[in-house]
This record gives C-alpha cells, sequence and structure tokens, in this order.
C-alpha cells in the first residue's frame, strides 16, 4: 500500500475517536512514518522480536505543569510494521485504529498495564 493510501486510513481511524476525547486533545500531531528511528528503539528498550505499530512521544496532559512553549507531543504510526502482520486492507484498518486509540490513551496519562486493560474489556464486550 502506498504512504498516502495508508494515512487515509490513519485519518479514518482518528475519527473513530469519540468527539469528546478529541475535544481534549491539544498540542499533539499524528504522523506516518514507514518504521521507528533508531533512536525510538532504544528509547523504549525494544527487543528485537518486537513490533512497534505506534509510539506516544510527549508529555501526558496528567502530567503537564506550567506547560507552555513546548513542541507537540507526536504519535508516530509505523506502516512498515503494521504492514508486517497483514497485507489486508480491513485488518490493517482494525491495527490502525487500535494503535491510534492506544496512542491516544497515553497522552491522556494511561499506562501501557491501563491501556491493555481497557483493551481487554472492549474486547470482552464485543463477545
Amino acid at each position: 500500500m502506498d504512504k498516502k493510501s495508508f494515512e487515509k486510513i490513519v485519518e479514518e481511524g482518528i475519527k473513530m475517536i469519540p468527539q469528546e476525547f478529541l475535544n481534549k486533545m491539544n498540542n499533539i500531531v499524528i504522523v506516518v512514518e514507514n518504521n521507528p528511528t533508531v533512536e525510538q528503539i532504544k528509547k523504549i528498550k525494544m527487543r528485537k522480536d518486537q513490533v512497534l505499530f505506534g509510539l506516544y512521544e510527549g508529555i501526558p496532559k496528567t502530567k503537564r505543569v506550567a506547560y507552555g512553549q513546548v513542541i507537540p507531543d507526536k504519535i508516530t504510526i509505523f506502516k512498515n510494521q503494521i504492514e508486517s502482520v497483514s497485507k489486508v486492507e480491513e485488518k490493517i484498518k482494525e491495527i490502525v485504529k487500535d494503535t491510534v486509540w492506544h496512542e491516544i490513551g497515553h497522552h491522556f496519562g494511561m499506562t501501557e498495564e491501563q491501556i491493555r486493560a481497557a483493551e481487554k474489556k472492549k474486547k470482552e464486550r464485543k463477545k
């Protein structure tokens, strides 16, 4: 899939976020990159057997004190990493949507454990 088509899928994933959350997001940019950089991999201490779909870099809303004149937080969605798991467009859309939700959770101050618990609850409700 070309990058422009993938970016459109990311935009669709963002639009699926409830408006109440989108309204509370500020000073944040969501970008698409092919792969994580060496620095990003080192920062999160990623193992070689892991696949990174997305990454939040910034100051979570829960830790913003005297917050001003700072560069925007950044959520990066990694195209090649997602496509390494599936080439099926519907599956890619699902992964992107879940990844956008996941990284926005970090923006709102949720830990990895809290996000995974919320994701588990969400899947159980769908059953």
